[in-house]
């Protein structure tokens, strides 16, 4: 779980979205489901990743933030010093719903419900 609190507080301001992708994109990468939704590579790179807002609304308690995740994957050799296939990252893309908590900025995260 990680926390969310600027983009809590910017909710219903024109700075949510903003506010939501610079926030996302200074977390560990580790903490978001990079590794999991993988689907030209292998392993994901390190280098950095993208965040755009796709839609969000307000519930009861929490406030719900779809967005999409852009990211570099990388497909690993043996790394062998003779092995002469250098090391290209392939351009992944994932969507994921967050749960961001209106009081504690808790945030979680699932898989987008399908359309």
């Amino acid at each position: 779980m990680i926390l969310l609190p600027n983009s809590r507080d910017a909710w219903k301001t024109d700075q949510f979205n903003k506010t939501l992708k610079q926030e996302l994109e200074s977390v560990d990468p580790v903490s978001l489901p990079l590794q999991q939704n993988l689907a030209l590579s292998s392993y994901v790179s390190d280098e950095p990743f993208s965040v755009m807002v796709i839609q969000s609304h307000e519930e009861t308690r929490v406030v719900l933030a779809k967005v999409g995740i852009i990211y570099s994957g990388i497909e690993a050799g043996c790394n062998c010093a003779d092995d002469p296939t250098p090391i290209e990252t392939q351009p992944e893309y994932c969507e994921v719903m967050l749960s961001i908590d209106k009081e504690s900025a808790e945030t979680t995260i699932t898989d987008p419900p399908a359309s």
